[in-house]
């Protein structure tokens, strides 16, 4: 019997170790694909600039020294900070407001028909078209381009989150009820733990028209921030600057997302999140 268990634990070691560099070799892989990925993409940039003249096209060499420049008095470090902030508060709210929202019209079709008219009519009016009136009513503070971003995301979230619950198995709802579950108790363990994918991919487009919303809100009514800087170089006939504020701006979505993607798998991964 010693020797059986012996001879077990024996094949269990190799197999656990072998996995190891299975891990690691995948995430070599990984890392040299995003590697020829951007090698390519930079490539490419350089040929435009070549071809078409850095007064159209700044190559990848201006834009690190632009880059440099604008880092060197704290212009660049402000404006992302700015922007970061007011996209993660606006984004915030819109997720914080959005799911509720949808869970509600999603579980109540009193409710999904009060409020539908305005979701369907608002969702399609950009947020670009309130600028002038986010200002007007709220200054050029911060609160106007956050509610500019709030606006953008809530209704992706609603409408995602309302996808989720009304996607879920009626059988499994009706079973819930027959054993003697109230609504609150089918909303926390059935309808909730359901929706949570849907969840996270309205936050995750979300996130992304947040960023479109930015720039917008930030050239009309902003002295800092991403979209003002980008602003003020196309004023001063800097198109290096101009490329900076884009690359940043595409650097920032794409850490925000990668974050987002990595602790949603991780904490909601038993709720079925795989990104």
């Amino acid at each position: 019997m010693t020797t059986v268990d012996t001879a077990q634990q024996g094949d269990t070691v190799p197999r656990v170790r072998s996995r190891l560099p299975r891990a690691a070799s995948g995430r070599i892989r990984t890392v040299a694909m995003y590697a020829i990925s951007v090698a390519v993409g930079i490539g490419v940039w350089q040929l435009l600039a070549m071809r078409y003249g850095s007064a159209l096209v700044a190559s990848p060499a201006q834009t690190v020294k632009a880059a440099k420049e604008l880092a060197s008095d704290g212009t660049l470090g402000n404006s992302v900070i700015a922007s970061g902030r007011r996209i993660l508060i606006g984004w915030g709210l819109g997720v914080a407001v959005g799911v509720p929202v949808g869970l509600l019209m999603g579980r109540l079709p009193v409710i999904r028909l009060l409020l539908d008219p305005y979701i369907e009519f608002f969702r399609f009016i950009p947020p670009i078209a309130f600028v002038t009136l986010a200002v007007v009513w709220l200054g050029i503070g911060e609160s106007s381009k956050i509610v500019l971003i709030f606006y953008t995301s809530v209704f992706i979230v609603t409408l995602n989150t309302i996808a989720g619950v009304l996607s879920i198995d009626e059988s499994k709802l009706r079973a819930a009820t027959s054993l003697g579950a109230n609504r609150w108790q089918v909303m926390r363990s059935i309808v909730l733990p359901a929706t949570v994918p849907h969840i996270v991919t309205g936050a995750r487009l979300a996130m992304g028209n947040s960023f479109l919303t930015i720039v917008s809100a930030e050239i009309v009514a902003a002295q800092v921030g991403l979209g003002a800087l980008i602003w003020t170089s196309r004023n001063y006939g800097r198109i290096d600057w101009v490329f900076v504020g884009i690359i940043t701006l595409g650097i920032l979505g794409f850490v925000f997302d990668r974050v987002l993607r990595i602790v949603s798998s991780r904490v909601l991964r038993r709720y079925g999140v795989k990104l």
